[in-house]
């Protein structure tokens, strides 16, 4: 019996271990930082690894907390900096990272890293978005370790985890147009929206029955509201003004991590906001 129960939890790390970036999936793609600067601000990267006292613009030194159900995550430092940033990683390194939650010393990161949507990308969006990231500039900053108890420490069982949970299946099917199509990659994938707006299950996986349906916030203060077709009472046009400079139609103004939100989106090209707007009009609400 005991020889079994050894045998299974192989086989089970086995089928969970870290998963790695594919050369080929890379080979013969030529990176343009220019697209990749547009990649960086869909994906909201410097949101959460900006200094959190004193940001300054294309400064990646980390810092910042997240207070989960789970523990207290800290967003490392991914400036180039050889010691204490990812300077000295390969491509396929940071690839392996953003794709698949996988470190380079072959260990899972917590899905606080929102490696679970970023799964959806495509290769040259990634590849773009490194060519970006290796012209920002050196900050030397340790990294801050997390406050994670057990058995949530145990970092083989998110293995299990990104099993159950990390899908790179696209939630909202059907017949799309291209504008529509190109709106759920920048919901589902770069913009990782979904990991905010939709609720979790105890185990801390998205509820795919409850996609961008509003979900509590992870800070306990208030609730992070449901962005369905059915709880949008907003038009278009004051949707795409929302996203783009944070008013409302009655003109209140955003508030909370949306603030850092709307100013990533503001980057990106007009077609791109109409484009999640008209993917959000293809969500369907709660029953």
């Amino acid at each position: 019996m005991i020889g079994f129960l050894i045998l299974c939890l192989l086989a089970g790390l086995w089928i969970t271990r870290p998963q790695h970036a594919d050369p080929a999936d890379f080979a013969g793609l030529v990176p343009d930082a220019g697209n990749g600067e547009m990649v960086f601000a869909a994906m909201g990267c410097a949101s959460c690894h900006m200094d959190a006292d004193a940001p300054i613009l294309g400064e990646l030194p980390g810092g910042q907390r997240f207070k989960t159900d789970f523990g207290t995550f800290f967003a490392p430092n991914i400036s180039a900096d050889v010691d204490t940033g990812i300077g000295i990683w390969s491509d396929l390194e940071i690839a392996s990272a953003v794709l698949h939650g996988t470190s380079p010393d072959n260990a899972h990161y917590y899905p606080a890293f929102p490696y679970a949507s970023y799964g959806r990308a495509n290769t040259q969006d990634i590849v773009d978005l490194i060519a970006y990231l290796r012209t920002l500039p050196a900050v030397s900053r340790e990294n801050t370790p997390h406050e994670v108890s057990f058995p949530f420490n145990m970092r083989a069982s998110v293995g299990g985890w990104k099993l159950l949970f990390a899908s790179n299946e696209w939630a909202v099917l059907g017949d799309l147009t291209a504008q529509e199509t190109r709106g759920r990659y920048l919901v589902e994938a770069l913009g990782h929206c979904t990991e905010c707006h939709t609720p979790r299950n105890i185990f801390g996986g998205l509820d795919r029955t409850q996609w961008l349906q509003g979900a509590a916030n992870p800070s306990g203060d208030g609730r992070i509201p449901g962005i369905t077709a059915s709880q949008l009472d907003w038009s278009n046009s004051d949707i795409v003004a929302f996203l783009t400079s944070g008013f409302t139609p009655d003109f209140d103004t955003v508030g909370g991590s949306m603030v850092e939100v709307v100013e990533n989106l503001a980057m990106l090209p007009q077609s791109d906001i109409e484009a999640i707007v008209a993917y959000l009009r293809r969500v369907p609400g709660p029953s």
